[in-house]
């Protein structure tokens, strides 16, 4: 796969590109984005090779999509009508569901391969963008079988190449267990940060007293709203019902404490403290 354009060149887009040149040096980036200021840092950084137009995909051998999710759903078909025949589209959206829906009845639908690359950090735009962002981790790949062969086969050997684990799932289990394991995550971290920040309103220091624990929890609440408001929408009946069960057991948290019951809370800490196990295991 040599002619390769980037939809988006931010911390995804830009890393993948990165990656890909790295392992195929004769491979062209090409850039696309609604911002020329975007594609002229793209180019300064050197993540992409030139800048590109909708209208030039008809020469791509691969499509990545690195946008906002709600973006992705409306663009994709319009993608699909203007690549070859023998051109690859992936996405890398954290949600596969509505993404696949909107293209199933495509003529070119044997042209889209799904993907979720489990990789991140809360920057974005493409001074984000670093090398080696995918080394080690999990590469979602929904509804493979509806991928032609040869080319499912040079995706996923471009992918693994750049040291990513593939892991198959159909659309629907995806956005449920990603719920829990990311948009939770992020949520969580979006309100204690906002808790504090109304509370330092009144008391000036405390962020003088937030120490690594703190930086840690709340480093995802520095996440773009612009990427993570259509996550949450298109995974709204997912995100509910983890936050129904999260605040659940914060509210079971609240009434031992006002209960005095601190052997109770010990036994809730101690259970959780397995996670390590799960977290640092080897895979």
């Amino acid at each position: 796969m040599k002619q390769i354009y980037a939809i988006g060149v931010g911390l995804i887009g830009g890393s993948l590109a990165i990656d890909i040149k790295k392992h195929n040096p004769d491979a062209i980036i090409h850039g696309i984005s609604r911002k020329d200021t975007t594609l002229n840092t793209a180019l300064e950084l050197g993540l992409i090779d030139k800048k590109a137009t909708l209208d030039d995909l008809e020469n791509a051998d691969l499509v990545i999509v690195s946008i906002p999710v709600d973006a992705t759903v409306k663009l994709l078909p319009t993608i699909l009508d203007k690549i070859s025949d023998t051109g690859l589209v992936v996405d890398a959206g954290s949600t596969k569901e509505d993404i696949c829906k909107v293209v199933e009845n495509h003529p070119k639908r044997r042209n889209f391969l799904a993907m979720h690359p489990i990789a991140g950090t809360e920057h974005s735009g493409p001074t984000a963008a670093i090398e080696g962002l995918f080394k080690g981790k999990t590469n979602i790949v929904c509804e493979v079988e509806k991928t032609t062969f040869k080319l499912q086969e040079k995706a996923l050997k471009l992918f693994t190449d750049i040291g990513m684990r593939i892991r198959y799932m159909n659309p629907k289990d995806h956005d449920r267990h990603i719920a829990y394991v990311s948009h939770l995550s992020h949520i969580s971290s979006f309100m204690l940060g906002k808790t504090v920040i109304e509370k330092e309103k009144n008391e000036r220091d405390i962020f003088d007293m937030a120490g690594s624990g703190f930086a840690s929890t709340v480093r995802l609440a520095k996440s773009s709203p612009e990427m993570w408001t259509p996550i949450f929408e298109q995974n709204k009946t997912n995100v509910i019902e983890t936050l129904e069960e999260y605040i659940n057991n914060l509210t079971h948290f609240k009434e031992l404490m006002a209960a005095d019951d601190f052997a109770a809370i010990y036994d809730e800490m101690k259970s959780t403290n397995r996670i390590k196990n799960i977290i640092d295991s080897p895979t």
